[in-house]
């Protein structure tokens, strides 16, 4: 579509071309494809489970070789905590203190999550921090009966001019209460987490995508907490932090698939939702990166725990590539012999759970070497799964793309046709869930980093609908991060244990046992 002179100064001011804009609106018209699985990834099809001395050999394997490695762990950690409040904002909205008594509310409504909420209060780590301010705002808290003391009490933690916890990142907000009324946040736990086993050469890098206009909130955190954390692990600390790039960001389009245009004429982009953070990974150098929400962290007694499995998924990674590396190194060296051949196919099939093709035996010798060679000299991520226990997200599946290629990918339920029956039952048989607990490695045989952007499949990107002014709209999301964004990615999958799984996606997920010191 031909755009107006000052809808492309627009386009070219966001780091975007006309191209690249034509191209999301030919995407919204075409529509996206669902997902087509095969299988659900399970133990020993796609999955690997580990014995007692396997874990300890990786585990091994990674504290010999981490100090010879550049490692960064990358957390994504821009979101605010908006949705961890949702049903406290609701009940602002809707409760009358003067009219209804708290226990008629929460019978009246089912609402259960608010019913955990206040039974569970003083168990929050902001608990204190939230009387502190009621009572500086009220000095007659007191005299004030029951059901106005919980209205205030949420009002103080959720109104923008008290706390206003909802508008806070949620890596800065209070998440668990050591002895002596101590609070930490969620970017400071990780830091702790993070120097249990990606330090290298004494030395913890860390980086955090964030909101710009979050940066010096998150850097005063760290001024605070500094010392602190230094001291107690003995590992200095080299944080970062980008902002996810406005040039991802993705343009909106009426019903109509026509460009949705705010009331002064302009064009409205939009954020493509966490799949644009390929970007930043892309723009770290490190042979070893860890991948984890900012929001999966557990207090400090269970973080030998899970330190364990990062390091035992590390170990894998550092097995099998430089396994991967020294066949490479082989290819460049001379041709393969027909024996040779073979061994990197069984490699691929059976560490990379590469599915080669049934042509391949077909293949003269140079051609069957090229293939090897393209299918070895990739991007490499080790993910843990954990048992699914009934939590929403992406699962481990094997899918087959357009081309008729099968491969394992980490899908969300989004991108599954629910309405085809055999689709449905493939979900319904999942066995393992996806908790976003990853190990790439992003650099080539010969050390040089590889661009990312290029092994991302485009059409695994979501369409979903929203409102602006009132008005429908469709919005375009880049595929996900460790979703279509790492399609073409060599992907092997491990059980972990449910311990290194305990994100905060409600506040009452505060009163687990893995984030309470008491628990």
């Amino acid at each position: 579509m031909a755009f107006k002179n000052k809808d492309l100064k627009q386009i070219k001011s966001k780091g975007l071309t006309e191209e690249k804009v034509n191209e999301q609106i030919e995407l919204f018209k075409s529509g996206l494809p669902f997902s087509n699985l095969v299988e659900a990834a399970t133990i020993d099809n796609g999955i690997l489970r580990l014995s007692e001395v396997e874990e300890a050999k990786a585990i091994e394997k990674f504290e010999a070789d981490k100090n010879k490695l550049d490692i960064v762990k990358f957390v994504p950690a821009s979101g605010a905590a908006t949705r961890m409040f949702k049903f406290l904002f609701q009940f602002l909205d809707e409760y009358n203190p003067e009219k209804e008594s708290l226990n008629s509310y929460v019978n009246n409504h089912d609402t259960k999550d608010l019913n955990l909420f206040f039974i569970g209060l003083e168990k929050f780590p902001f608990y204190y921090e939230v009387m502190e301010e009621l009572q500086k705002a009220y000095p007659d808290l007191e005299s004030k009966n029951i059901n106005e003391r919980s209205y205030l009490f949420v009002k103080a933690m959720l109104d923008p001019q008290m706390l206003n916890y909802g508008d806070c990142p949620k890596g800065l907000l209070p998440f668990h209460e050591y002895k002596n009324q101590v609070i930490s946040t969620a970017f400071e736990e990780h830091l702790f987490e993070t120097a249990l086993y990606a330090p290298s050469n004494s030395t913890t890098q860390i980086h955090f995508t964030i909101s710009e206009n979050h940066q010096d909130k998150f850097k005063k955190e760290f001024d605070r907490i500094e010392e602190k954390v230094e001291g107690k692990t003995g590992s200095k600390f080299d944080i970062s932090f980008s902002y996810q790039k406005q040039s991802t960001d993705t343009i909106a389009v009426t019903p109509k698939d026509k460009p949705f245009r705010n009331e002064d004429g302009s064009l409205l982009f939009r954020p493509s939702g966490h799949g644009a953070l390929i970007e930043n990974l892309n723009d770290l150098e490190a042979n070893i990166i860890f991948m984890k929400n900012i929001d999966n962290v557990v207090v400090y007694k269970y973080k030998e725990d899970v330190a364990k499995y990062k390091k035992m998924l590390a170990g894998i990674l550092i097995e099998v590539q430089q396994q991967a590396f020294e066949y490479l190194k082989q290819m460049d060296d001379h041709q393969l012999s027909e024996s040779e051949i073979e061994e990197v196919a069984a490699f691929l099939s059976q560490h990379l759970n590469v599915r080669i093709s049934p042509e391949f035996e077909k293949y003269k010798t140079k051609y069957q070497i090229a293939y090897l060679r393209d299918k070895l000299n990739r991007p490499l991520r080790v993910c843990g799964m954990v048992k699914n226990e009934g939590e929403p997200g992406g699962g481990p599946f094997w899918v087959k793309d357009e081309f008729a290629n099968v491969s394992l990918q980490i899908v969300e339920s989004a991108q599954i046709n629910l309405k085809n029956k055999k689709q449905k039952s493939i979900l319904k048989n999942a066995t393992h869930f996806n908790p976003v607990d990853i190990v790439c490695g992003v650099k080539d045989y010969q050390g040089n980093k590889f661009d990312l952007t290029q092994y991302v499949d485009h059409q695994a990107a979501f369409i979903t609908k929203k409102t602006k002014q009132g008005k429908d709209l469709k919005a375009l999301e880049l595929p996900g991060l460790w979703n279509g964004s790492m399609a073409f990615w060599n992907t092997i999958f491990v059980e972990v244990p449910l311990i290194t799984f305990n994100p905060v996606k409600t506040v009452n997920d505060l009163l687990k046992t893995t984030h309470q010191i008491k628990g």
